[in-house]
């Protein structure tokens, strides 16, 4: 094995075309960030990766039952947005909105290196998700806040090899983190907008 972030897909790999962002390896990344928060180790967390996962199987059901429309993450919306029920759209919607939480979170870390993970997230949340979340929602989230472990012991985590080899160096970490978290930036930058331009939100 080898640190986390060497162990999943970045980001920063995911295939960009004229045709938009590759679903598949967008969607193996998305599952490499939801296992962050295992090492996030708190059950408080729970519900963040449970929406993620889910919404993970919503986009990822549409591309298996329409994998030649659905090869890009616009492709697969420009599809479905003539049906009924436009399960994956929202479902890719509401993973965007967990996705950027998450980045803005650890995006907040990095540039202030001494701030605790629970103020980096409470920021975060508060210019994300939160306008999108009733009162029961909120405070479920404020729990989660709390419960954020302390950086230091986050970071250790982050930096560790599972099977005892050496950990990355902080510097290597913090370059492959920063490389990770402006590529996932850049791409739900790039969906929001491509969701504001065609009013495909509408309804969720």
């Amino acid at each position: 094995m080898a640190p986390y972030l060497e162990t999943v897909k970045s980001f920063a790999d995911v295939p960009i075309t004229d045709a938009g962002v590759d679903t598949v390896t967008f969607l193996e990344a998305a599952q490499g960030l939801v296992g962050l928060f295992d090492l996030l180790g708190s059950a408080a967390f729970a519900v963040v990766q449970n929406d993620l996962k889910g919404n993970i199987a919503k986009v990822k059901a549409r591309y298996e039952a329409t994998p030649t429309l659905s090869s890009t993450l616009e492709l697969l919306v420009e599809n479905e947005k003539g049906e009924k029920k436009r399960t994956a759209t929202e479902g890719l919607l509401w993973l965007l909105r967990g996705l950027s939480f998450t980045c803005k979170a650890l995006q907040n870390a990095q540039s202030n290196k001494t701030e605790e993970l629970s103020a980096a997230f409470t920021k975060s949340y508060e210019v994300t998700l939160k306008k999108f979340h009733n009162f029961v929602v909120k405070g479920i989230f404020a729990v989660a806040m709390k419960a954020c472990p302390y950086r230091a012991d986050f970071y250790t985590k982050l930096a560790a090899d599972p099977d005892g080899g050496a950990p990355a160096s902080q510097e290597k970490l913090n370059e492959e983190l920063d490389k990770w978290l402006a590529a996932l930036s850049s791409i739900v930058a790039r969906m929001d907008a491509f969701y504001e331009i065609g009013n495909y939100a509408k309804g969720f």
